[in-house]
């Protein structure tokens, strides 16, 4: 039976407000580099006033894994909560403007919470800092989840990022239901390794009992099982789940397929920022894998999409992916 989707996402909406910045403002605000920090609304008034000239994008990390597949014309579907409001408005038409079905109802204008947004400090080197509001995101729950449309997924993604909200753990589990009664596939990113921290039992819970596929970093991975050994956390996802695919940074990614194990080298790119790196990896490893080629092919594809990524401000692609798997001979 053909599925009218080939990924669904289900995760945070949210705007990106990404502003370059000095290790020093980092300090100076308290910010720990690299990771993501979640905000209250006073905080994110205060750090939006304290920071430099800024562009705004639409993301939220999971929104960036269905946008880059849209991009490569694959069908595919979001579930993220937005509020009636100026950047709901944007996230709402950036998403569908590139493709993807974006049907789930905004919140009211009269709900205190407001779309929700993460302040992005880029620094020299490339990395980011983001300090994330989460907004009405926090509150999606299982009334956002359309069973249907989670039946006529082929592949499922969830965000890690969103095992953060009081409802979301109800609701990726009406989402796997739906999923998985019509043979569809479950597949999750770990998001951070201080989310992983704060939910370990629960991931390593979904993950056995319900996931096909575990996208991480390694900082991640060893996080999930307490290990500074990046070998023995490689064999314990394996135990756990069927595939896995664990990205490196420079050093590219090691593809887990049961008991074999495939490295794939990173692109050659000069880094500007390194937002959505894991997103975009993520949306072309899940297309190669929803056009049917090979796991180290599939592999290639994701840190193909990482590479164009990391070359521009912003966690969207701005170049035209298929041009650069056919130029990679892909």
């Amino acid at each position: 039976m053909t599925k009218r989707f080939d990924v669904v996402g289900v995760g945070n909406a949210l705007v990106d407000v990404l502003a370059p910045s000095e290790d020093a403002f980092l300090v100076e605000q308290g910010i720990d580099k690299g990771v993501m920090q979640l905000i209250d609304t006073a905080r994110a008034s205060s750090l939006y006033a304290a920071m430099g000239p800024a562009t705004e994008i639409s993301g939220g990390s999971a929104a960036n894994t269905v946008a880059g597949l849209a991009a490569l014309s694959a069908r595919t579907a979001y579930v993220g909560k937005v509020k009636d409001d100026q950047l709901g408005d944007v996230f709402a038409h950036d998403l569908r403007a590139q493709g993807a079905t974006y049907e789930v109802p905004f919140a009211l204008k009269s709900e205190e919470a407001e779309t929700g947004r993460s302040l992005i400090l880029v620094t020299p080197d490339g990395e980011r800092s983001m300090n994330t509001y989460l907004g009405v995101s926090e509150f999606l729950g299982p009334d956002d989840v359309d069973p249907e449309m989670m039946s006529e997924a082929t592949w499922l993604y969830l965000e890690g990022y969103r095992f953060d909200g009081p409802q979301s753990h109800a609701a990726f589990a009406k989402a796997i239901d739906a999923c998985k009664a019509t043979n569809g596939q479950v597949s999750i990113t770990l998001s951070d390794p201080f989310c992983v921290e704060r939910h370990r039992d629960a991931f390593k819970e979904m993950i056995a009992a319900s996931v096909d596929l575990v996208f991480c970093n390694e900082h991640e991975l060893m996080s999930l099982y307490q290990t500074d050994n990046f070998e023995a956390a490689l064999t314990a996802i394996s135990r756990d789940c069927a595939l896995t695919a664990c990205t490196r940074g420079p050093k590219g990614a090691v593809i887990v397929d049961g008991d074999k194990r495939m490295a794939v080298d990173s692109v050659g790119t000069s880094v500007v920022d390194v937002t959505g790196a894991g997103d975009l990896f993520a949306a072309g490893f899940l297309f190669g894998l929803v056009s049917e080629r090979p796991l180290d092919i599939a592999g290639k594809m994701g840190c193909v999409a990482a590479g164009e990524v990391i070359s521009h401000v912003g966690a969207r692609p701005e170049k035209d992916l298929a041009a650069l798997f056919r130029s990679a001979g892909l």
